[in-house]
C-alpha cells in the first residue's frame, strides 16, 4: 500500500504525525519515532512551528541518518507564539524557515516543503514564488500545500508543481471534498489532518463496524480515508505507543463494499 510523490518518492500510505512528541520528554519522543519506523511507516510529517522548531529536532536527534526510504517532510508559513496560530508567509520569513529546517532535520535538502498556511496579506504568488526559488537552489525537492482551495492549487501550479495537499479531513469534516477530488484527478497526494474525527465515539456506526471487525473506531475511521481514494494519505498523530501500533494497524484493515458504504453516508456533523 504505496503512494509515490512527484514521481520519485515512494512512501507507505499510513504516515506519522508528530505534532504530539513530547517535547518534555525527549526519551520518549524519540522512542516513539523509531517505534513508527520500525513498525514500517515511510513518511513523517513536523513543522517548524511545533514547539518551536523543538519538533524537528526531536526527529533527527532519534533517526538522523535517517533509514532508506523514509521521508520527513515539514512546513513553515505559520506562527505560534502562544495560543493563537497566525499564518506568516512573507518571502524572506519563508526562506528563513526553511534555512533553520534544514540545520535543524541535519539534511541538506527537504524532500517536502509544505506551505502550512496562504497568508491572506501576501500574494500567493511571492509566498510560492518562494518556495520556488529554494527548489531552485537545490534546498527543497518537493512543494506542498496545506489548507487551500482548488483554485489556490492551480494558481501554485503556475509556478512550481505541487505534490501534496494537506487540509483537514475525515468522516465528520467532509468540506475538502472538491479538494480531494481534484487531487486525485491530477494525482497529488492529499494528506488529511486529523484524520480519526469525533464521530469515533462509544455508540457510533463507526464504532458499531469496529465491534463486528474486532478493530478499533479509529482503526475504521483511517481505513474509510484510506478506501475512499488511492491518493489517500492520513497522518494520524498520538504520544503513546499502543496507539501508534494501533493506527498503523488501519493500513492492513479491510472495509466490505457495505461497511464502507454506511461509513460514506454517515454524517455525524455538518459544518456549512
Amino acid at each position: 500500500m504505496h503512494l509515490v510523490l512527484g514521481g520519485d518518492l515512494p512512501v507507505h500510505r499510513l504516515g506519522f504525525g508528530a505534532m504530539r512528541l513530547p517535547a518534555n520528554d525527549p526519551a520518549a519522543a524519540h522512542a516513539l519515532a523509531r517505534k513508527a519506523v520500525e513498525l514500517g511507516v515511510t513518511f513523517i510529517d513536523t513543522a517548524d512551528s511545533y514547539d518551536l522548531g523543538r519538533n524537528e529536532e526531536l526527529l533527527a536527534e532519534a533517526l538522523h541518518p535517517y533509514p532508506d526510504g523514509v521521508v520527513v517532510a515539514t512546513k513553515a508559513g505559520q506562527c505560534h507564539p502562544g495560543r493563537e496560530w497566525i499564518p506568516l508567509g512573507r518571502p524572506e520569513y519563508l526562506r528563513q524557515q526553511a534555512e533553520l529546517s534544514l540545520r535543524r532535520l541535519r539534511v541538506e535538502r527537504i524532500d517536502l516543503f509544505q506551505l502550512h498556511r496562504v497568508d491572506p496579506t501576501v500574494p500567493l504568488a511571492d509566498q510560492i514564488g518562494a518556495l520556488r526559488q529554494l527548489q531552485d537552489e537545490g534546498k527543497v525537492r518537493h512543494v506542498g500545500l496545506s489548507e487551500v482551495s482548488v483554485e489556490q492549487i492551480v494558481e501554485a501550479e503556475r509556478i512550481t508543481p505541487i505534490v501534496s495537499v494537506q487540509n483537514r479531513h475525515n468522516l465528520d469534516d467532509r468540506r475538502s471534498e472538491p479538494v480531494l477530488d481534484h487531487c486525485e484527478r491530477h494525482g497529488i497526494a492529499f494528506l488529511p489532518w486529523l484524520p480519526i474525527a469525533p464521530s469515533v465515539r462509544p455508540g457510533s456506526r463507526v464504532a458499531e463496524v469496529a465491534q463486528r471487525l474486532g478493530a478499533t473506531p479509529a482503526q475504521v475511521a483511517l481505513a474509510w480515508l484510506l478506501r475512499r481514494s488511492p491518493v489517500m494519505l492520513p497522518i494520524p498523530g498520538t504520544s503513546s505507543e499502543k496507539h501508534l501500533e494501533e493506527n498503523v494497524g488501519a493500513a492492513d484493515l479491510g472495509l466490505s463494499n457495505e461497511d464502507f458504504a454506511r461509513l460514506d453516508e454517515a454524517r455525524y456533523s455538518k459544518t456549512p
